[in-house]
């Protein structure tokens, strides 16, 4: 590492030197080669992605690639979208600002920067014994991207090899959480605008508290896609999915068309439940159904994302996942159903050593249990009334940087108003006025009384590739083998929309999102103009 660090220095002496167009041009070739590569052969594409930075005169980037995360720096290779940024207010690359699109606006990749994965003769194909087209949504929670490559899994291979599949991972809104996530998915709308802020929080209104099981509509705002698919008279279908045992609008949720969540339900009587629907009359079959199943999240959560317990847990899902695929196969309608397999956010491994505690804020502030909606990795704050909620943040901002408060460095604390725009977080009234973000890996606890141990933890900025999910998608729609850039999880809901040809409602993503990833009706596909 010390030869690579001082080889690093010499070129970078030398490319100072170097006129500016080549090195931006070295560096665009160096992101597409990345995007291309980056999980076929990881480490060595990393380095030799962290190489050409450097020899870009990029040298932030190599840096933090190189190094990993430390307390030198907040960003690591698990950051990629960082280094989007930094090299995208660096450059007036509009080649490089249309393959990868900030992360801060609400974009969508653009055809072109996705057709070089396809034949010129690429089209949709034709339904072979289906009436209509089918969207089957599956969820596998805590699926992290590049789960799917620790161990063999031939049923998500199968799924990948016969479909498209987003690289590097598909970014989860912010907070990286189940329910906000799953809820972005189902309605298109980050969490300020549907209102789930989190797993669990308080109305500031009446103090009323939301938590898992809740199914009160006046929570859950927007339009999910099963209401939208049923108000263009269309039958939708979900064996879980939060916030499908909501009744709001033209959705009611009963059997035998909705399951209300049962955590105790086998994963097999699921998937049998899922492919009963497909058994209906053309006419009665549903044209979207959801299929929701908690691992890996459970066992991430214990054991943490490298631990070989998460590998029995992957491998758990992929045999589930063939049990469906089979099914629609027995069928004889696996070509025709569009199957789009993700998950709702990563995981990263939490230790004790990296841990904050709230017993060091006591010589600037006594904060109470009572006071906090969430703990970690976001810390949502409600002061009491009596109490001014600048002068609260502003006590804990001077414990930050007191040095007295053990690994501060790995908390950054906000009023709401000032959280960072990329979050897209604070629109929402029901979002509390003094937030917390803890560093990639860290945990927040109230005091070291706690017994802690090893394991994994989400909610984290969504900007870290630690916290991508997994997007897979395979139908007559979606290319064969198509490798598809990175893009929000809000755009899947115009997706399912376009698929089946509906109306959706007003959401956050973009209404030219499908088109740039579902195949044209004729071949009109285009190749990158150098």
């Amino acid at each position: 590492m010390y030869g690579v660090k001082f080889v690093s220095q010499i070129w970078l002496d030398i490319m100072g030197v170097l006129d500016d167009r080549f090195k931006r041009r070295l560096a665009s070739l160096a992101l597409l080669s990345y995007q291309r590569c980056v999980f076929n052969k990881p480490l060595l594409c990393v380095n030799f992605f962290s190489l050409v930075l450097l020899l870009a005169g990029v040298q932030n980037f190599a840096y933090g690639v190189i190094h990993g995360n430390g307390k030198d720096k907040y960003y690591s290779i698990s950051s990629f979208s960082y280094l989007e940024r930094d090299y995208l207010e660096r450059t007036d690359s509009d080649s490089l600002r249309e393959i990868l699109p900030a992360q801060e606006t609400i974009t969508s990749p653009s055809r072109s920067c996705i057709s070089d994965t396809l034949p010129q003769s690429s089209a949709r194909r034709r339904l072979k014994l289906l009436k209509k087209p089918v969207v089957l949504l599956i969820s596998a929670d805590g699926f992290r991207f590049g789960y799917g490559w620790k161990v063999p899994m031939p049923n998500l291979e199968r799924l990948r090899s016969s479909g498209c599949e987003c690289i590097p991972g598909m970014s989860p809104v912010y907070p990286t959480l189940t329910f906000p996530n799953h809820y972005s998915i189902a309605t298109g709308l980050y969490p300020a605008w549907h209102g789930i802020i989190a797993n669990k929080f308080r109305d500031p209104k009446n103090g009323e508290k939301f938590k898992p099981g809740v199914i009160d509509p006046k929570w859950w705002l927007g339009e999910p896609i099963w209401e939208t698919v049923v108000k263009n008279g269309l039958v939708a279908a979900t064996v879980f999915w939060p916030g499908s045992d909501v009744s709001k609008g033209a959705w009611n949720c009963s059997l035998p068309l909705c399951y209300s969540y049962n955590s105790s339900m086998p994963y097999e009587e699921r998937i049998d439940a899922v492919l009963k629907f497909f058994d209906l009359p053309d006419e009665d079959m549903p044209s979207f159904i959801s299929l929701y199943l908690e691992e890996p999240d459970h066992t991430g959560h214990y054991f943490g994302p490298d631990d070989p317990h998460i590998d029995a847990a992957i491998t758990f899902v992929d045999q589930m996942l063939g049990k469906v695929l089979d099914g629609l196969d027995e069928r004889g309608i696996f070509e025709d159903v569009s199957i789009i397999f993700v998950s709702d956010h990563g995981m990263v491994g939490t230790c004790d050593t990296k841990s904050l505690y709230f017993e060091d804020f006591r010589p600037w502030l006594n904060i109470s249990a009572e006071w906090a909606d969430t703990l970690t990795p976001i810390f949502s704050l409600w002061p009491p009334d009596e109490l001014d909620v600048v002068e609260v943040y502003q006590r804990l901002a001077t414990a930050l940087s007191s040095g007295m408060v053990e690994n501060a460095e790995f908390l950054e604390v906000y009023l709401k108003e000032d959280l960072p725009s990329r979050l897209l977080y604070s629109s929402s009234e029901r979002v509390q006025p003094i937030i917390g973000i803890v560093a990639e890996g860290y945990t927040l606890e109230l005091n070291r009384t706690v017994n802690k141990k090893c394991g994994g933890a989400h909610g984290y900025d969504n900007a870290l590739l630690s916290m991508r999910a997994t997007f897979i998608a395979h139908g007559p729609q979606f290319g064969r083998g198509q490798k598809l850039p990175n893009f929000n999880n809000v755009e899947i809901y115009n997706l399912i929309a376009s698929i089946l040809g509906i109306e959706g409602a007003p959401n956050n993503g973009s209404s030219s999102f499908a088109e740039t990833i579902l195949l044209p009706e004729v071949s009109t596909i285009s190749f990158i103009r150098d």
